[in-house]
Order: structure tokens, then sequence, then C-alpha cells
């Protein structure tokens, strides 16, 4: 590490809150898959912020579209209509294929919007008594990190020392048919589930779950809501994850990361009518939420997952590289390697001694990745990602982990 690189971060350990662990690189500039650090040295990137770098670090058209309406139009906040978020609502419900959409921020934001408007309807519309309605979530969920959302998160790091925690909530195993059957009351307002558990180390049910999930739900008049902020926009090899499974459409559709195109923050909830309309003026908003500048970003960041068809080519790309990955990568420590599209889990045996130390490896080698869950390796590149630069990325693994 350089003198700057060390000063950096020790300026950062000293001013800034440690509620993260990064690894020990300063970034400073990316285009396309790949990032430099403030030393010059050029990197991999393979964990795309999340998923938020869907499309690759500065998108060209993304770009432009965010220069032309910063020269236009940045804030006005919901005070006001604005012709950008008209033209983003009505793209966004078109590609999602719904009727109506509420924009948030962060990801966090999104699902409270999406669990203030589930509680809405509980009493509204299946007339359940108030305050006693129950929502249906599943263990190893991660939905964000606000009070209500840790409130029915299964992590002990989540929650010690910030309760009291948000009533209503129920935590069946992930992926457990007969346990969400088992877990529905007259009070049960929705079950809210994620497609693939991402940060649970890319966790994924058996075949057919989600729509016999969908099943349970409509059979018991409740919502089935679908947190596809990390999966959502092409991650996963189609548009949404939820596209694997045939004739599935769940109620509530949450959706952000990669729909601000990398740039900006912009998050929010898709419904049909009946259920979006519940909200009236002053029950629920946000100042940034589906400002000009944020929509300006999204619209363009929508027309180019379509436009380069960015969902066939994470699907092309994820195969070739799990496939190749298994193929060379041998390590008696490898247990497990699984994955939809660029959405890819390589999970470590517990003797391994964790997946942080195979990332830092990783990261002297010029590839960047984190772990997750503690033994595994995440593995989301960008989706413009090339073979030629999956190649280079395997050959990096099988450096840092075959025998």
């Amino acid at each position: 590490m350089s003198s700057k690189s060390k000063k950096l971060i020790e300026t950062m350990e000293k001013c800034s809150a440690h509620n993260y662990k990064p690894l020990p690189i300063v970034l400073e500039k990316g285009k396309g898959c790949w990032v430099w650090d403030v030393d010059g040295k050029k990197y991999l990137d393979m964990l795309s912020s999340y998923s938020a770098v869907n499309h690759g670090h500065r998108h060209p058209k993304i770009i432009a579209a965010a220069r032309q309406q910063l020269n236009k139009l940045t804030l006005v906040s919901r005070a006001f209509h604005s012709e950008l978020l008209c033209e983003f609502c009505k793209k966004v419900t078109r590609l999602a294929g719904y009727d109506m959409f509420l924009p948030m921020n962060s990801g966090a934001e999104a699902v409270e919007t999406a669990v203030k408007l589930i509680r809405k309807w509980a009493y509204s519309v299946k007339k359940i008594q108030k305050h006693n309605a129950e929502i249906i979530v599943c263990r190893d969920n991660f939905h964000g990190r606000t009070i209500t959302v840790v409130s029915f998160s299964s992590e002990h790091d989540y929650k010690d020392n910030f309760g009291p925690f948000t009533p209503g909530f129920k935590i069946i195993p992930y992926g457990d048919i007969e346990a969400l059957k088992n877990a529905i009351t007259p009070n049960t307002a929705a079950f809210m589930v994620e497609p693939i558990q991402g940060e649970a180390g890319i966790l994924m049910p058996e075949k057919g779950f989600m729509e016999e999930a969908q099943k349970v739900c409509r059979e018991n008049n409740i919502l089935f809501a679908l947190d596809e902020i990390q999966t959502g926009f092409g991650r996963t090899g189609k548009l949404f994850c939820h596209y694997w499974e045939k004739g599935v459409r769940p109620d509530m559709l949450i959706v952000g990361k990669a729909l601000g195109g990398g740039i900006v923050p912009i998050s929010g909830v898709l419904a049909d009518e009946p259920v979006m309309s519940l909200f009236t003026p002053g029950e629920h908003g946000s100042t940034f939420g589906g400002n000009p500048f944020a929509c300006a970003c999204a619209n363009a960041a929508m027309d180019v997952l379509v436009k380069e068809k960015l969902s066939d080519k994470s699907l092309k790309m994820g195969e070739y590289m799990q496939n190749k990955i298994r193929k060379s990568v041998k390590s008696k420590y490898i247990k497990n390697i699984r994955g939809k599209g660029l959405f890819i889990g390589i999970e470590l045996a517990p003797e391994a001694g964790g997946a942080r130390k195979y990332c830092e490896a990783l990261m002297e080698k010029g590839m960047l990745c984190k772990e997750t869950h503690e033994n595994v390796i995440r593995l989301a590149p960008p989706l413009v990602i090339t073979k030629k630069e999956i190649d280079w990325a395997v050959e990096k693994l099988k450096e840092v982990l075959n025998d």
C-alpha cells in the first residue's frame, strides 16, 4: 500500500463511522468493468457496487443523459410535477408491467414503502383489525438496515443493541412452502421474499417455490411482495429474477440499485392501481424521491438495458463464467458454486478460514470482490463484462484458490 492510500485510509478511520469494513483500497476512477485506485493500479470490478453498476462504470449514454439534465433541472421535490418524473413512471411501469410506481431513493426506503403499503391494504381492504397485521418473511433475509427492516432480520449483528423493534413480522425458513402455509393466520397481510438471497450467500430456493408461494398467497388473500432490489434489471439473466418461473407476477415488486445506472440512488415499489391507489396525499413521500436528475439517469439506464440486451448478456456470460470456474478452479476448500446469470457465489468450507482473506488476496492480484455470509465469495461483475475479462478473472481465482 502506498503512503497516499495509507494516509487516506487513516483519515477515514479517524473521521468516518466504522460501520463498514472495506478492503484496504482507495478507488479513484472507473470505466466499464474496471476501476483504478489513487496510485493508478487497475482492478477488475467483480462486485458492481452490490449490483448497482449493472451497466458498467460511467456508461457513456447514461453519463450523457446525466450531464444534459444537470444543465436543466436537478430537484423540485414532489411539491410540483416534473416532466422527467412523468416520463420515468411511464417507462418503468411499462417495462415491468404494472399500473403504478412510487419512487424513493435507497433500497431500504423502498422496502419501508412496501411495508407501509401492505399495512394500509391490510386495514383498508382485507379489514384486519388495526395494528394487528402480520408480514411473513424468511430467515437470513436482507432487506436493508432501518429499525423496521432489521426488526424482521434473523442476523444477530444487525439487531444487537438496536431495540426495541417494530412488531408485526413472522420469520420462516427460506424456500419452505409448508412453513409458509403454517405461518398464515387471519392477520397475515403479506409474504415478502427475495427470489435469491444475495447477502445470505447467493441462496436459491428449489425450483417452483416462487410459483407455489404465489399460489398460497392467492388462496389465502394475502399480498405476494418480491424484493428484487439486487436481483432486478438483468442481474440473474432475466429482466427480473421471478421471470425464471412461469406465471409468477408479484402483487408488489420492490426495485432499486441498478435502476440508477450506477450514478444516483433511485428505488421504489411497483404495484397495480387497486393496491397503489390506497396511498393518499401526505401519507408517504420523500423530498428527493423521483427527482428529475435521478429520473434522467434511470430513463437512460432502462434504455441501455433494453437496447444492449444486458439481460441476455448476463445469462450468456453467467453460464460461461460458472462453467469456466467449475472446470478450472480446483480446491479442497470449495464446497459449492451456485448462481443465476452474473450473480454467482463460491461457497468455501469452514476449514478454509473464511472468504475474507481470499478476497484480499484477489485484490492484490487486481480483482475486486467481497465476502458475504463469511464463507462465500460473491461474484457479480457489470453485465457488460466480456469473455476475455472473465477468462482473466478465472485465472486470478485459480492463482488464489487452486490447491
